[in-house]
């Protein structure tokens, strides 16, 4: 039986990528933006133009009033049980130079995000006995990364918030796991990363593509995946 999933951040390329595989999969998703609202609509409209059911939701992951009361009105529909949270930005800056704006904008998008979204989605999807949420990390949280302490700090205790949710609703029928990518191929991306940069980073010598991300995600989402809870799992080439 198909669910309705919800994906944060639905917008962005990673994300993006994911609303198209889960509405292949056949589930309705609604795919959420805060700014990137004419993107996100591009994304529905493709998704319904090939067959598939998909809806705009837009709100700030970081206003925790303004996302139940959004979330509200989606679970009024019924129970979301698919949530990956996507949603996340960067503000680098090496840390004896980071302002206190750049620390406080990754965490609470990544953090509060998190919790703002997932905690009133979770008695509704545990009472179905059936659920998956996959949370959106990055190696940066596993292998450190320069100019990224917020960044880091940010997925990292997203990594940790997976592992004890996991916990607590494994015996529901609801799977919680992390999916930590390295360098995946999106305009931010390609600002960052050259080719030769990517081939001495990389063992596979090539960034990721976003539907290889999805594609995980899509498995992580599935029946199969059933017996797989409390993971952090990276795509990154072999980098780790």
């Amino acid at each position: 039986m198909k669910k309705r999933a919800l994906v944060t951040g639905g917008s962005g390329g990673i994300g993006a990528a994911i609303c198209r595989r889960l509405a292949r999969e056949g589930h309705f998703v609604y795919v959420h933006a805060n700014r990137g609202i004419e993107a996100a609509s591009a994304v529905v409209a493709e998704i319904t133009a090939t067959g598939g059911k998909a809806q705009i939701v837009s709100f700030d992951v970081t206003n925790a009033d303004t996302t139940r009361i959004k979330l509200e009105a989606i679970l009024d529909e019924g129970p979301i049980q698919i949530l990956v949270n996507n949603a996340g930005i960067h503000a680098d800056a090496v840390f004896p130079g980071m302002s206190s704006d750049q620390w406080h904008r990754v965490i609470n998008t990544s953090v509060d995000g998190f919790f703002n979204v997932t905690q009133p989605l979770m008695m509704p999807m545990i009472r179905t006995r059936w659920g998956r949420v996959v949370n959106l990390s990055s190696i940066s949280a596993i292998t450190g990364n320069r100019g990224q302490v917020n960044y880091a700090a940010a997925k990292g205790a997203l990594n940790a918030a997976t592992k004890s949710l996991a916990l607590e609703v494994a015996s529901r029928g609801v799977t919680v796991n992390a999916v930590a990518p390295g360098i995946i191929t999106t305009p931010m991306s390609e600002s960052a990363f050259d080719d030769a940069t990517i081939a001495r980073m990389v063992p596979m010598k090539r960034a990721g593509l976003p539907d290889e991300v999805a594609g995980l995600i899509a498995y992580l989402t599935s029946d199969e995946a059933a017996y797989v809870t409390a993971q952090v799992i990276s795509i990154n080439g072999g980098m780790i």
